[in-house]
């Protein structure tokens, strides 16, 4: 049985993320929830830190609130801090919500605490497979963004600001993002799932580029 501040962590996020897009909605953060304590099942961690942090890693996602990256830390520590949580638990979520996202990548310490890692591989791995096939055109068709364009290659290496105004197509945030997150897994549970969510990935593709050139 989750403990009862799980409990009111999940209930608090279930609200918050009433009407939220599709793909950053109260069941991406239960899959990743469950996706990091099954990680952790294979970790020495703080297994409260990681789930509670699971819970909150997208309570305000900046790509939906105007590129406000403060929003999500401040509603998470006055929602901890009202829980009566520990200042020293609070801290290590809030370090990892801050740095668990793709974009922020280059700006993470090089040296992480497992907690993070193991979070972070949790929510990568909701970005790759079947879902992650899903989630990208569910948020392109959000942004109105076209699915593909031959005459559009991907942009690769953006820097953390002109990723954050990207509106390319869908298929190019395969490159992107998607295809590179394999080998940014930090933990050997997420490694095996991604090897294997990354081949779908790839078989995805080639059938779509066999659809799109209206091959037979």
């Amino acid at each position: 049985m989750p403990s009862p501040l799980i409990e009111n962590t999940v209930n608090f996020v279930k609200e918050k993320l009433r009407g939220a897009e599709a793909g950053h909605d109260w069941f991406h953060t239960e899959r990743v929830w469950k996706l990091a304590t099954k990680i952790a099942e294979n970790e020495n961690c703080n297994s409260d830190v990681v789930e509670i942090a699971a819970l909150l890693h997208d309570i305000a996602d900046p790509k939906f609130h105007n590129g406000n990256e403060s929003l999500a830390l401040e509603i998470s520590s006055e929602f901890l801090t009202d829980q009566d949580v520990p200042s020293e638990i609070i801290g290590q979520v809030l370090f990892i919500i801050k740095n668990i996202s793709f974009k922020n990548r280059n700006e993470t310490p090089k040296e992480i605490p497992v907690e993070l890692k193991i979070v972070q591989d949790a929510d990568r791995l909701d970005a790759v497979g079947a879902i992650g096939i899903a989630r990208t055109f569910n948020f392109g068709g959000f942004k109105n963004n076209i699915m593909y364009d031959p005459g559009l290659p991907p942009q690769l290496d953006m820097t953390k600001e002109a990723y954050k105004k990207s509106n390319g197509t869908t298929i190019n945030h395969f490159y992107e993002k998607l295809l590179l997150l394999k080998d940014l897994m930090h933990t050997e549970t997420a490694k095996k799932i991604a090897s294997e969510r990354h081949d779908f990935m790839l078989r995805f593709l080639e059938e779509f580029y066999k659809e799109w050139k209206a091959e037979i």
